[in-house]
């Protein structure tokens, strides 16, 4: 890995590193406590969330957040400068050529890529895939990085990850032991494992993050239009710290999601009438939307539906005990 993808990898700051601005290490400690990891957590955080951490009055959280602050580009910059940001982006590989090049090279570090579809579509099995694909070398495609995997639906197979570690020669144990998994078992468990990824991504380096489904348990821990408003704001804050994610620590973050049917009157109409759950809230949190559907035999189809850099398109693929692999005719 060159010296400038490493530090694409790894440009956020520790807490710590505000002790040096005389920021007291109890303070930093709270904040820590409260889901504070990176001197970016804070920064792009608002006072608010700050004054919300026990023991962290306003005058301290003006004081933490001005330090930071000093730390993180928080202004404007030259659009030319974006573009040599964006050069740097390392692209995972999904495993099959044709569905890298439909979406730009591969899954985009530092941005959410969402993947709906029925069942058996292949969204898991392209989870499977790319926490394999993640731990390659840069130039292979990967992220040189582990992987963390959040199933919400029981669908994790590491048997999965064993059989398609030997198509690409790595070491099975070793794929084994770099991905950190966890079931979530309700919503609330759902959230809470998002801060101890925060505090995980600042002890070892990851390049992906997979939520396997994002939107599962939100559909059955808030039932009926009663709760629908408060599903939808919980729903909206799990998304914003998912992208909290991405843009502190510049990993992938990959969620699959499920389909809805329409049943209002003008379904009928609709050659394809259903459509992804999670509403709005999802659509406009997601930086890239794919839609899977079901080919002939083991073959897949994918479908780019929104993407701020990509055109619409369509390109097949398959699914073999390798995983996620090219069109088979």
């Amino acid at each position: 890995m060159s010296k400038r993808e490493n530090e694409n990898l790894e440009s956020w700051k520790h807490i710590k590193e505000l002790e040096k601005n005389g920021i007291l290490k109890g303070d930093l400690k709270k904040l820590q406590d409260s889901g504070f990891h990176t001197v970016e957590s804070i920064a792009y955080a608002p006072k608010k969330k700050l004054i919300e951490t026990r023991g962290i009055s306003q005058a301290k959280a003006e004081k933490i957040h001005g330090e930071a602050a000093k730390h993180v580009p928080l202004g404007f910059c030259s659009a030319t400068d974006a573009y040599k940001m964006r050069q740097d982006l390392i692209y995972l590989t999904t495993g099959s050529s044709s569905l890298d090049k439909l979406i730009g090279g591969g899954i985009e570090t530092g941005s959410i890529t969402e993947v709906f579809g029925e069942f058996r579509t292949g969204k898991t099995q392209l989870c499977h895939t790319l926490s394999v694909t993640s731990q390659l070398l840069i130039k292979q495609g990967g992220g040189e990085g582990k992987v963390i995997y959040i199933d919400t639906e029981g669908c994790f197979r590491p048997e999965r990850l064993a059989s398609i570690a030997k198509r690409f020669n790595l070491n099975e144990q070793d794929v084994l032991d770099n991905v950190a998994f966890a079931r979530a078992y309700n919503t609330e468990h759902q959230m809470s494992l998002l801060n101890q990824i925060c505090a995980m991504m600042t002890e070892m380096r990851y390049a992906l993050l997979i939520i396997d489904s994002a939107t599962s348990l939100f559909r059955t821990d808030y039932i009926g239009r009663g709760e629908l408003a408060s599903r939808q704001q919980q729903l909206g804050l799990f998304m914003r710290n998912l992208q909290r994610i991405a843009d502190e620590f510049g990993v992938a973050v990959l969620i699959t999601n499920q389909v809805i049917a329409q049943v209002d009157g003008g379904s009928k109409f609709i050659s394809d009438p259903k459509k992804p759950a999670g509403g709005n809230v999802i659509a406009h949190a997601s930086q890239t939307r794919l839609q899977f559907k079901k080919g002939k035999g083991c073959n897949r189809i994918c479908n780019i539906i929104d993407s701020p850099n990509l055109p619409t398109g369509e390109a097949n693929f398959s699914i073999s005990e390798a995983g996620i692999g090219d069109f088979i005719e």
